[in-house]
């Protein structure tokens, strides 16, 4: 072999130096399809480029180039046209592609046009309309929570003072109402007025005639006591009825708090009448436990009750997941309710074990001075004098928990067993819409059927008289099923703020209980602690 003769070239040196030029140059030198048709020159652009890339081409790159291709400046003109003059004087021997790379994409990114391009406003109404064209309840709900929150104004209600009128049985009591409200629907920013418990009765039935069969949870008035009356009326003194005349003018105070607590009924014209009208109001006469219209409630919440167990919605494919959400919160209703009045009752019993011990701790603390006061020895006799002392703090500690206890917990499980019974009430109207609802069906197919007897019987007079009962009880059967569907969603709404409300009121007065009974147990950690000392002192 000769040195200074080569090898010769593998076949592969070939086809890569091949490959390093196929990439452009087989795309000139490649004929074209007879399907596809060479760009025009008017096509082309100053340096030979075509202006509509390749389809392929557009697939990769159209994410990014879609936005700014539709949207152009003056100044993104002025380039376009200053790149023209640059690529004219460019080689003519030279390859478009190599003289002019395209940009990396955070060049794409940080473009002028692509930072001036606007936001379409197209999508952002489509996304508006997709909300709208399919809602669901919890949409509704932050709907209304939205619109409440920014139409809540401030009120303060407070009964600051409540006076007997009159003497004998004909006497009664009226209580001072101070109302404090940024509410623009009352004519006054402040309000003073004076009420009978009887319009406060009145009050409540006209807010539950009106709103109750519309699905609204309107809060209870306190309940009418006689036999706390007849000892009002008949004592002479204040101090012999005082506790009965605080704990209803408390109760009273929080019905009308519940009240105006609520969005729909705050508003109310007879709510607002209530607070801000001067003298007195029309007497209510259907409010007296034993008048006539009295009985007659009476007889019809028996009859409604008879309902309640009789009647049940019929489980169709179109509200069976309803009337499902329905009987599953009906269960909760019932059980909740009945877990109230038993707590209800046992901190009933704790309050008046109370006011016992502390009755005991008063007689207690009575002997152990008297004691004192005939013991000899001098330091055995200061001590029982001290401890005499410290059980009578110890006394009026255990007044200020049982009164803990009743106002706190015991009035607060007893104004929601009464809300349970609003609750039941909402849900037993909701029955009752449903009734009347599948009643106009019953009626509407009775009159089809009449109808069609006279057509077979070939009376026409009667058949477009049928027609038009027919056409008057379709209306009722459209309107009774729109009924059902409103009281349906708005109870649902309803016990969703209920809800809140409850846990809200719940977690409030627990934590205010549980203050009040670590501030008593620390009085009387102290009070032991400063009579420890004159114990240890006796010689």
């Amino acid at each position: 072999m000769a040195d200074g003769v080569e090898p010769p070239p593998f076949d592969n040196e070939e086809d890569e130096v091949k490959d390093e030029d196929d990439l452009f140059s087989d795309a000139k030198e490649k004929p074209a399809s007879p399907d596809m048709e060479p760009p025009q020159q008017s096509d082309l652009t100053a340096n030979g480029t075509p202006t509509e890339p390749l389809e392929d081409d557009k697939d990769e790159d159209d994410l990014f180039k879609g936005g700014s291709s539709e949207i152009k400046l003056d100044s993104d003109d002025e380039d376009v046209a200053a790149k023209a003059n640059n690529d004219g004087d460019m080689d003519s021997g030279s390859s478009p592609f190599e003289s002019e790379p395209s940009p990396p994409k955070s060049e794409i990114f940080s473009s002028p046009a692509a930072e001036s391009t606007p936001k379409i406003p197209v999508s952002q109404e489509t996304t508006k309309k997709t909300k709208v064209s399919a809602p669901s309840l919890k949409s509704d709900e932050e709907s209304i929570e939205a619109v409440d929150e920014k139409e809540t104004y401030e009120i303060d209600i407070k009964i600051i003072e409540s006076q007997k009128m009159g003497d004998g049985m004909s006497a009664y009591m009226t209580y001072k109402i101070v109302c404090k409200t940024t509410n623009p629907a009352f004519r006054r920013p402040e309000n003073i007025v004076l009420r009978r418990f009887s319009d406060f009765l009145g009050l409540h039935a006209k807010l539950a005639e009106k709103h109750v069969p519309l699905g609204v949870i309107v809060p209870p008035a306190p309940e009418k006591s006689v036999l706390g009356m007849t000892k009002v009326k008949m004592s002479k003194e204040e101090s012999g009825s005082a506790d009965f005349v605080e704990r209803r003018r408390a109760a009273l105070e929080r019905y009308l708090i519940r009240t105006a607590a609520h969005p729909m009924l705050v508003t109310d014209p007879d709510f607002i009448e209530f607070l801000e009208k001067d003298g007195d109001l029309p007497r209510s006469t259907s409010t007296s436990a034993l008048s006539g219209a009295g009985v007659m409630r009476l007889f019809h919440k028996v009859g409604e009750s008879f309902e309640k167990i009789t009647l049940k919605v019929d489980e169709s494919d179109e509200w069976s997941q309803e009337e499902e959400w329905f009987q599953e919160k009906h269960q909760q209703v019932e059980a909740f309710d009945l877990q109230l009045r038993k707590l209800h009752s046992s901190i009933e019993a704790l309050s008046s074990h109370r006011r016992e011990l502390s009755t005991s701790t008063a007689t207690f603390a009575k002997s152990a001075a008297m004691l004192g006061n005939v013991e000899e020895h001098t330091a055995l006799s200061r001590a029982l004098s001290q401890l005499a002392e410290t059980e009578e703090k110890i006394e009026v500690l255990h007044k200020d928990q049982a009164e803990a206890d009743f106002f706190v917990m015991a009035e607060l499980m007893k104004d929601y067993v009464a809300l349970m019974q609003a609750v039941k009430d909402v849900f037993h109207e909701r029955i009752k819409t449903y009734k009347q609802w599948k009643e106009a069906e019953t009626t509407l197919g009775k009159k089809r059927e009449a109808k069609a007897k006279f057509e077979m019987q070939n009376k026409l007079d009667k058949v477009a008289q049928a027609q038009a009962e027919i056409t008057e009880w379709e209306q009722k059967v459209e309107t009774g099923k729109e009924d059902f569907s409103k009281i349906c969603k708005n109870i649902r709404k309803e016990m969703t703020r209920f809800e809140k409300l409850r846990v809200n009121d719940f977690k409030n007065n627990v934590i205010k209980y549980l203050e009040v009974l670590m501030e008593n147990q620390e009085k009387l950690i102290k009070y032991w602690e400063t009579f420890l000392p004159e114990a240890k002192a006796i010689a």
